[in-house]
């Protein structure tokens, strides 16, 4: 349904940006744990903080640009994004050659990168608002989703191959590039972007509009309850992927190549969930798909504690991994289409950045606890537990469907009252 329908030149190449970073970011992935342990030398605790502290204090940076961008043509601040992600990944292989490169550089790279990544995916997401119609959004979203899904499929094994053979500083040169060629696909968008009503507010309600995007999700009857699985969903999977690392290639004895293979394969899960996403709206319905799939991809995580050594433990997780990632392949694009279809145009990167600020936080928050948790009852103590807590959160999802943002019961106020960045 979705792969037949054309969506128009100008999502085109915001799709065409889209796949070229996403591909870069795969290529790179883990690449700046690999420099700090076979470039730096650095012990457990500088990897654990660069994978916990740079997206949480990137968090913190981006909540205050939502306002910023809120009131700007968003392809602008995009390509700047692009463009500033471009810049920080070149500095490093630059201070590589130039054998200046120290792990405080890589911190700090990565605080601003997630920053940046924020900044991004707000201004995208609105931008996206505008160049698709409502009835398109899911279908846009699963283009997204299947995108994302191939990428991870093809790039972490390429990025791992490339990054043995050349070592990890490639793989961020190449991520570095994928950014700027990301930047000149939104580049020829074209067309005119009309500009956001700027409003004339005192600075208190200025800053105050640093808030406006939690004030708009916790209001909302249907996007709270979205808002509070989504993060806690998310946050416990995360959370337990540094524990399944520990496990298979620790006691278990999984050779890395193995493991590489255990959470790769199941990632087509997620290219066949995404292709269902719309094909099961028309027919079931988006809010009844919406809780299936929610509810379902909260089933497998637990099954990730009983892994054992030999095939048939890799079989296992390989399973595991694809009955949920189906399922979230399923939920997300349908998850973004309705966050957007519920948000006035006036507030979309405010509420986005605010949603992503507070995943990534509550990521770092509970991946820190877990770590805790298996030193005190062991890692498939951990691991069950999260499996465990994670079957509760269907409970969270909304039980009635709601309208377009235009239905919604809090009224969008008009730019003019609502709180915004200072003028330039």
């Amino acid at each position: 349904m979705g792969a037949k329908r054309s969506l128009g030149r100008s999502f085109g190449w915001l799709w065409a940006a889209y796949a070229v970073s996403t591909f870069g970011t795969s290529l790179a992935f883990d690449a700046f744990a690999l420099i700090a342990v076979l470039v730096l030398h650095a012990g457990p605790a500088q990897v654990s903080a660069l994978a916990a502290v740079g997206p949480a204090v990137g968090a913190v940076l981006a909540v205050p640009l939502g306002p910023w961008v809120e009131f700007r043509r968003k392809r602008p601040v995009m390509i700047a994004m692009d463009l500033v992600r471009c810049g920080l990944l070149l500095s490093i292989p630059a201070a590589y050659l130039l054998g200046r490169l120290g792990f405080v550089q890589l911190l700090v790279v990565s605080m601003v990168i997630a920053a940046a990544d924020i900044t991004f995916n707000a201004a995208a997401g609105a931008c996206l608002k505008a160049l698709v119609g409502p009835p398109d959004l899911i279908v846009a979203n699963g283009r997204f989703e299947a995108t994302q899904w191939t990428s991870t499929v093809l790039g972490l094994p390429l990025g791992g191959a490339a990054a043995g053979l050349f070592g990890p500083v490639t793989t961020v040169l190449a991520d570095a590039v994928s950014y700027l060629l990301s930047a000149a696909g939104i580049r020829a968008i074209g067309g005119g972007e009309p500009r956001p009503v700027r409003d004339g507010a005192p600075p208190t309600a200025r800053a105050a509009g640093l808030l406006e995007g939690w004030r708009h999700i916790l209001a909302h009857p249907v996007l709270r309850p979205l808002f509070l699985n989504s993060v806690l969903v998310n946050g416990l999977i995360m959370a337990t992927a540094p524990l399944a690392a520990v496990l298979m290639l620790g006691p278990l004895g999984f050779p890395p190549w193995q493991y590489a293979l255990a959470f790769a394969v199941p990632c087509l899960g997620g290219l066949l969930g995404s292709r269902l996403a719309g094909p099961l709206v028309a027919r079931f319905g988006q809010h009844r798909v919406l809780r299936t799939a929610g509810t379902l991809r909260a089933c497998w995580l637990i099954g990730l504690a009983f892994v054992h050594p030999g095939v048939s433990g890799l079989l296992l997780v390989m399973a595991v991994e694809f009955a949920m990632i189906v399922c979230i392949g399923v939920f997300n694009p349908l998850l973004a289409a309705h966050r957007l279809d519920l948000t006035a145009p006036d507030r979309v990167a405010r509420t986005l950045s605010a949603w992503s600020a507070t995943g990534k936080l509550t990521t770092a928050a509970l991946t820190a606890l877990w770590g805790l948790l298996a030193a005190l009852t062991g890692t498939r103590t951990a691991m069950a537990l999260a499996g465990a807590l994670i079957l509760t959160t269907p409970f969270l999802l909304p039980r009635r469907p709601a309208g377009p943002a235009s239905a919604s019961p809090e009224p969008a106020r008009a730019p003019a009252a609502e709180a915004g960045p200072p003028h330039k």
